[in-house]
């Protein structure tokens, strides 16, 4: 799937860097470099590729302000008192223990032994501090994803076992706190968790978050058809969670991840046409257009959404995605490829390339 997107990515960038392109009469034409057709996400404000944030899915400055507090002196406070003050059972929390434990694994992968000492620090001096314990799990969650030879390596086993030992130390010392059973559900899905042990472990993270949206995407990897169930697993999960949700939750979007979890390898352009995808893609443009604007999950959805309708030719839409998220790549899709920065603006290009090909431009984008 990997080398496939890779493909896809670089068809793409030469398609759209290279001549550009516009659209008339319902095909695509190409335009001279330099010509006043062509599309260029500059003229929107959007970031520059190098600028893209890869660390989060959407806007959240105190977490950057903390992040750069801790990378800057190399003390871990910062990020405790970030922890303390962020309400332990919605999604920002989650979010905010993700970007710190990335953050420690990709300066461990940069310097062996020697990088995160504030994160070994903050275990040592604040031993029953349960952000930093929450930190640690996420840590060698990402350690064993990222950073470990890859899945079925021996070394991916180990490091997944140590984390689910640091997710239930971590469970103890804050027990109403759902973080560390959230963190255990990719530990489930890499040590192969039977369906009563990921069953169990899922009524303790419903228990404490029943509408966690995250929880939702982190559980559904499991009961995908390239892990542990199937796709009719998968989208049973998602449009039961739909289903029950409130008006205003994300989780009406939670069929898109669904169907994105499930696209064949190699797709057919009729893919995107389909009576499936339309329902999913309606439904989470539903759940953004309905859901609070400061939700923290709204840019997960939206990042997903972008890559369907640009599929799907609905540039004006894509457009709306781009304006809501420019300037942050850490969500799926692009978090997926080896290069998030670069598969994001391949995107943006024909969503541009797109709209602009159908009449739009930069004053016709709503502000």
């Amino acid at each position: 799937m990997e080398i496939l997107w890779l493909l896809f990515a670089m068809v793409m960038i030469a398609f759209i860097v290279g001549p550009y392109i516009r659209r008339r009469r319902g095909g695509i034409r190409l335009v001279a470099p330099g010509s006043p057709d062509a599309a260029d996400p500059a003229n929107y404000g959007f970031d520059r590729q190098e600028e893209l944030d890869i660390r989060i899915p959407g806007p959240d400055q105190d977490l950057m302000d903390a992040l750069d507090n801790v990378r800057r002196t190399g003390q871990w406070q910062a990020a405790s008192q970030l922890l303390a003050g962020t309400p332990r059972e919605g999604e920002r929390r989650w979010q905010r223990v993700q970007a710190f434990g990335g953050a420690a694994a990709l300066e461990l992968a940069a310097q062996p032994g020697v990088g995160a000492q504030w994160l070994k620090a903050w275990r040592l001096e604040a031993e029953q501090d349960a952000g930093g314990a929450q930190v640690h799990a996420e840590l060698l969650v990402q350690q064993a994803w990222r950073h470990s030879g890859g899945v079925g390596s021996t070394d991916h086993r180990i490091i997944l076992e140590e984390a689910r030992d640091a997710c239930r130390k971590a469970a103890v010392q804050a027990p109403e706190d759902p973080v560390p059973y959230i963190t255990e559900l990719a530990i489930a899905r890499g040590l192969a968790y039977s369906e009563a042990e990921f069953d169990a472990l899922w009524a303790k993270v419903i228990d404490r978050a029943p509408e966690h949206m995250g929880a939702h995407i982190a559980a559904l990897h499991y009961w995908c058809a390239k892990w542990h169930g199937s796709r009719e697993q998968a989208d049973a999960f998602a449009h039961a969670a739909a289903a029950r949700a409130p008006r205003g939750s994300l989780l009406a979007a939670l069929p898109l991840f669904s169907v994105y979890e499930n696209t064949p390898d190699i797709v057919m352009t009729a893919y995107y046409d389909s009576a499936v995808v339309t329902r999913a893609v309606e439904g989470a443009l539903y759940a953004v257009n309905s859901a609070r604007e400061d939700d923290p999950m709204q840019a997960h959805v939206r990042h997903l959404l972008l890559m369907f309708l640009v599929h799907m030719e609905r540039w004006a839409e894509a457009m709306e995605q781009v304006r809501h998220v420019d300037g942050y790549v850490g969500a799926l899709p692009w978090s997926q490829s080896e290069d998030p920065a670069a598969m994001y603006a391949v995107y943006r290009a024909l969503a541009v390339a797109g709209y602009e090909a159908n009449g739009g431009s930069p004053a016709t984008l709503p502000r």
